[in-house]
């Protein structure tokens, strides 16, 4: 049964429709947006089966997409509207980021990462580069490793900084395991990225690594 079938009242659409998006549960917002289900099976069951069986939201935006085309009822529609979705809420992040001070939006920052670097399966290491006014001037996407790292170049970094005339960076990257606590590598690459770019007189402002559902700041435990 999809949502346009259910009683007056009683579907997920119609209580975001009286109540509110809040008042939904995961199932139900899911449901909303994937309309119809397929066969014996309704959009909230389908819904709540691929929480299920992929661990949540946080374990569903993280599935690659070939497992999730072939999960039945889910297909290529639906697959594209799930897409589309994280990537306006990664835009709309990303927005409210470039009309702030990071300094002053550390709140805005956290959310934009998580959405960014949140739903790969792999380590991919971005750069958020900032002019004197800690406004943002790009975020660039720079290393990408596999499960385990990423092999990062403070050259490339500066080269890219230079190249964006960029007088601050925030460093980030995701952890695909989902702890959010820094490695050695971490720590030693962060040592030589802040040397490297001193040099140029470029600011770091931050190393963020993002993990499930939460991030570690190396500037708030002060180890910048």
């Amino acid at each position: 049964m999809g949502i346009a079938q259910w009683p007056a009242g009683e579907g997920p659409r119609d209580k975001l429709l009286e109540r509110g998006a809040h008042a939904l549960s995961d199932a139900e917002l899911l449901a909303v947006m994937l309309r119809t289900g397929y066969r014996n099976c309704s959009a909230l069951e389908l819904a709540r089966d691929l929480l299920r069986q992929f661990g949540g939201l946080a374990g569903l935006v993280r599935v690659d997409g070939p497992r999730l085309l072939a999960w039945p009822g889910v297909g290529r529609a639906k697959y594209a509207q799930l897409q589309a979705a994280m990537e306006l809420a990664r835009r709309q992040a990303l927005q409210a980021l470039q009309a702030s001070d990071v300094l002053s939006s550390p709140g805005e920052t956290a959310r934009f990462l998580q959405y960014h670097l949140g739903t790969h399966d792999r380590e991919v290491f971005c750069c958020v580069f900032l002019d004197s006014q800690h406004q943002v001037l790009c975020c660039e996407d720079l290393f990408f490793g596999t499960l385990d790292g990423a092999a990062v170049y403070p050259r490339e970094v500066a080269i890219r900084a230079l190249q964006y005339r960029a007088a601050a960076v925030i460093f980030a990257h995701n952890h695909p395991s989902g702890v959010a606590e820094p490695s050695s590598a971490d720590r030693r690459i962060t040592e030589r990225l802040c040397a490297a770019l001193g040099l140029l007189d470029i600011r770091v402002l931050d190393h963020v690594i993002i993990g499930r559902g939460r991030e570690f700041s190396f500037a708030r435990e002060g180890l910048l």
